[in-house]
């Protein structure tokens, strides 16, 4: 079961760790609805770390996973609106890895309902992806996504923008898959045979863990 999740979403770095003993560290982005990977990759022996908004304390270990009370942003929040919010911890991806320690993540999977493109655009201005080895990356396509304006070829070029920034980092896709349970919509608009979120699998051609 567990290798058979593995394989179906196409994770490769932290086996190839894995089989030398080597220390690997994964980072899941919300995206609770189901865990298997995360379950299957700490399983394997890798330091699994899962960010949920939701939870009630600050971290949890659960079956060998780290759970932490964090939702991640592209940009780091005004400390006003933090002293205001006894709970919120909202902070850029790469203060978070500063916090924890971690110099390289072997597998980044994220599904930020629509703030995708933000982050990803934060990800690539502030150079996190060196540090990544592999990218599982959900995207929605039914609008344009928060703070993404635009007329829709404004909106596509953005989009495929950072697509093309990504391939500049090395970055190379070897696996996409649409989700046929999702409704059938592009900026709003009815397209036969598409989908309107497809999580996408990039590999770093020069990882070097």
């Amino acid at each position: 079961m567990e290798k058979a999740v593995i394989e179906k979403l196409g994770v490769v770095v932290p086996l190839i760790r894995s089989q030398y003993g080597a220390h690997c560290v994964v980072e899941f982005l919300l995206g609770v609805d189901d865990r298997s990977l995360e379950r299957s990759l700490a399983s394997a022996g890798c330091e699994v770390h899962c960010f949920d908004p939701s939870l009630k304390q600050p971290h949890l270990q659960q079956a060998e996973m780290w759970l932490h009370r964090l939702s991640v942003d592209w940009r780091d929040p005004n400390p006003a609106i933090v002293a205001q919010r006894q709970h919120a911890n909202t902070k850029k991806l790469a203060t978070i890895l500063n916090d924890f320690g971690h110099r390289q993540v072997d597998v980044l999977k994220a599904d930020m309902e629509s703030a995708e493109w933000k982050i990803l655009e934060n990800l690539v201005l502030e150079g996190v992806l060196d540090s990544v080895g592999q990218l599982l990356l959900e995207l929605h396509l039914h609008w344009a996504g928060f703070e993404v304006g635009g007329d829709d070829p404004a909106v596509v070029r953005y989009w495929f923008s950072l697509l093309k920034e990504l391939e500049r980092a090395n970055f190379r896709l070897f696996r996409s898959h649409s989700d046929p349970a999702k409704p059938h919509l592009f900026l709003h608009k009815n397209v036969l045979n598409a989908s309107s979120a497809y999580t996408l699998g990039w590999v770093n051609t020069q990882w070097k863990p």
